[in-house]
């Protein structure tokens, strides 16, 4: 934060200009000691900060202050490989970012049978510690698998399988209602599963494990996103409340041990 009253912005101006709340509001939210820059509270209404070098954050939600940066939310279709240039000539991101003006780029990976939640960004050290698996990012899936799934087996899910590359069990797991869902088809299931791990094809390899190999895959939800009712094939920005649950992840991520580990793949 500028020592001198004379530097950088006023901090409710600020606040304001990133789509917090209004400037008035932003002020009351600064009396009440609810804005902490650089994870100090400040509750001067005078207080000046550098956009480009000071964290802030409200109510403990980080607050994105460089407006240069984007983050849209991608349903990715069946068929679309996870990268912007295929090289060998696949169905790739590329159609759904030409028409932003930012440099895009994709969080982590699903594969192409796999659809679902996708975050596109130009933020690249977001995307740095977001995608990379020992940041342990939590995503939530739906898988429709063949056979019908017992609750022994959703056990097993989250007690624990061992698999050729180490072990690995769900956060959560749960039946869902087949028919609720729109996959009544005799002799399948869909199984909501909550997992933290980003090895490759976890999914659809725990599933096989279990006796029930997956027919669809989607994922749902990344973090603290939801994909909600956007259509298969359609992007939408990212609200402010997201944003600063997304940013709030990165910088808890970023605080911690250096990330190892490939990207993952579902």
């Amino acid at each position: 934060m500028s020592d001198a009253q004379n530097e950088g912005q006023r901090l409710q101006k600020v606040l304001a200009h990133a789509g917090v709340a209004s400037r008035r509001v932003a002020e009351q939210m600064i009396v009440e000691g609810r804005v902490r820059v650089n994870g100090v509270i400040v509750t001067e209404l005078g207080s000046r900060i550098d956009p480009d070098n000071d964290l802030v954050d409200v109510d403990g939600t980080a607050v994105q202050l460089d407006q240069s940066k984007r983050y849209v939310m991608l349903n990715k279709p069946t068929g679309i490989v996870s990268t912007m240039k295929d090289e060998r000539g696949r169905p790739d991101l590329r159609r759904f970012t030409k028409d932003y003006e930012e440099r895009l780029y994709n969080v982590g990976r699903l594969d192409a049978e796999t659809s679902g939640l996708l975050v596109l960004t130009n933020d690249g050290e977001l995307a740095h510690v977001l995608a990379h698996p020992s940041f342990g990012v939590t995503k939530v899936y739906i898988a429709k698998v063949e056979g019908r799934v017992t609750p022994q087996t959703i056990a097993r899910l989250t007690r624990g399988l061992d698999l050729e590359d180490g072990p690995i069990a769900a956060d959560k797991a749960r039946l869902l209602d087949a028919s609720a869902q729109g996959a009544s088809v005799q002799g399948s299931s869909l199984v909501e599963l909550t997992l933290h791990s980003g090895r490759n094809r976890i999914v659809r390899r725990m599933m096989a494990e279990v006796g029930h190999p997956v027919i669809d895959l989607v994922r749902r939800q990344f973090g603290p996103l939801h994909l909600g009712t956007l259509p298969v094939g359609r992007t939408r920005e990212l609200t402010t409340v997201e944003r600063g649950a997304l940013m709030t992840l990165a910088r808890q991520g970023a605080d911690s041990d250096s990330p190892s580990g490939d990207q993952e793949t579902q």
